[in-house]
């Protein structure tokens, strides 16, 4: 067996499972070196990205619309292919994988999805095992156990033989994040999971977020355009401007007045929550953006 096999045999988690916390080792999980991506004959949206996300943390991509934060999330996907540098998955080039290859070893809960009229939330979450189990293995019915698993942690048991277009925008959402899970892989990428949701939903996904990172020992990368949010449930904040990496810290290193007005075009005021201790901005007006970043 080679070095690769050994990696990819390690990387996939026995069913209904949870990883071992730090079993890839001390380096990066999940990697991003020099990475470039552009649209044929429009902008460069990413340029020369670099990024590490370490085992079992959490890191939240923070930017404006267009900063390339979705866009590197797809390439971290392998839904995409840089056009320079490297995605790296435990020293693994995502460019080598096919799609379902890439599948069984990193979920991505898109920002959106089309509808699903007549599906079940059973049948939508049975979707998630398509790379492990195939076309053919699709067919079979009945849900294994990293299905049930899945429904559970999610805490969409109850609802699994409901319609999925009859569930409310949160509900959905928790649907949508049993459907990543029923990948069982142990990356897992978030884009704006908290798109169209109300204060109260938000908070509930977040926090099943992170406590299902907690119970699974994930490694999350997930695009979040509350900036409080991500300082609060985030352990690392990474901010893109202009396609580029314009600041990487901790929430209480990261969120600061200067990354208020350089990044996000916005004067304000930062402060501490008395309880929980993570930032707290407070955003007062728009102000012109400083010129483009070098890479």
């Amino acid at each position: 067996m080679t070095t690769a096999d050994r990696k990819r045999k390690r990387n996939r988690m026995p069913d209904g499972a949870a990883p071992t916390p730090g079993e890839s080792g001390d380096g990066p999980v999940l990697r991003a070196l020099g990475v470039r991506f552009g649209h044929p004959g429009g902008r460069e949206v990413l340029r020369g990205v670099d990024l590490a996300v370490r085992a079992s943390e959490t890191v939240a991509l923070v930017g404006l619309n267009g900063s390339g934060k979705s866009t590197l999330l797809r390439l971290c996907a392998g839904l995409s292919r840089p056009g320079a540098g490297r995605i790296l998955l435990d020293g693994d080039d995502l460019a080598g994988l096919s799609r379902r290859a890439a599948a069984r070893r990193v979920a991505l809960l898109h920002q959106s999805s089309p509808p699903v009229p007549g599906m079940t939330v059973r049948q939508l979450v049975r979707q998630g095992r398509y790379a492990d189990r195939g076309p053919l293995g699709m067919l079979r019915g009945g849900d294994d156990a990293v299905c049930a698993r899945a429904l559970a942690d999610a805490g969409a048991a109850d609802w699994a033989d409901r319609p999925v277009d009859s569930l409310s925008g949160g509900e959905r959402q928790r649907v949508r994040l049993a459907m990543a899970l029923a990948q069982n892989t142990r990356v897992l990428l978030l884009d704006e999971p908290t798109t169209y949701l109300d204060l109260r939903h938000q908070l509930a996904v977040l926090s099943t977020v992170t406590r299902l990172r907690r119970e699974r020992s994930l490694t999350v990368l997930m695009v979040l355009h509350d900036l409080g949010q991500a300082a609060r449930f985030a352990d690392r904040i990474v901010a893109l401007r202009d396609g580029v990496v314009a600041a990487d810290g901790p929430p209480h290193e990261v969120v600061t007045p200067e990354l208020l007005a350089g990044v996000f075009g916005v004067a304000g005021r930062v402060g501490t929550d008395p309880e929980g201790g993570w930032p707290v901005c407070y955003p007062d007006h728009p102000v012109p953006l400083p010129p483009p970043l070098a890479e």
